[in-house]
């Protein structure tokens, strides 16, 4: 977009989404939810180890939202199905 403030409300409107999705899913029970709280722990450290490493290798504050950014859409589109 043209404003890193406006792409972060965005990105920060689009995770409660994501939020919500999941609770969802896990709700239910059964195996789709267990896979899925599975996934979303292993999804949450390797996403926080990768913008670590970013960081150390002198990425911007701008690149590390991106990076957020693009895995929060995709959590959105694959549990919006």
């Amino acid at each position: 977009m043209f404003n890193p403030w406006i792409d972060l409300s965005l990105s920060l409107l689009e995770a409660q989404q994501v939020v919500l999705l999941r609770t969802m899913r896990i709700a239910k029970g059964g195996r789709l939810a267990e896979r899925e709280a599975k996934r979303m722990m292993s999804e949450k450290i390797e996403a926080a180890g990768r913008a670590g490493a970013m960081i150390v290798m002198g990425a911007s504050a701008d690149q590390v939202a991106r990076f957020y950014g693009n895995k929060i859409s995709a959590n959105r589109r694959r549990l919006s199905r």
